[in-house]
């Protein structure tokens, strides 16, 4: 089994939860006063922490079973992607930018075409 924190740096930490909450779903749990953590799959997480000096260099990219659904749930939500690609062997991915301008991808395999 693998565990993953992938951490995105972020200016405020109480700016952008609400974001996060918009893109993820709901926090899993609040480990200190500047860091967020949110559970993108079973033993997977992703965590916003406050750090305003390297605040919007973050990327990552997430790979999902049903990139539609996930969409659609995200923009119920509130939250459009930035931008849509399809690469040449099918898979797709929408980039959202979160307030200081970090990327997170969501990608998803042919089959959700």
């Amino acid at each position: 089994m693998v565990d993953l924190f992938a951490g995105i740096p972020v200016t405020s930490i109480a700016a952008a939860v609400p974001w996060y909450e918009k893109l993820l779903g709901e926090a899993a749990f609040h480990p200190n006063e500047v860091e967020v953590v949110f559970e993108a799959a079973e033993h997977r997480y992703v965590y916003i922490e406050q750090k305003p000096e390297i605040a919007g260099h973050g990327f990552l990219t997430l790979f999902v079973d049903d990139l539609d659904t996930r969409l659609a749930t995200i923009a119920d939500r509130g939250l459009r992607p930035a931008s849509e690609e399809t690469y040449e062997n099918g898979v797709r991915k929408a980039v959202f930018r979160d307030l200081d301008g970090n990327e997170i991808g969501l990608g998803g395999g042919p089959a959700d075409a």
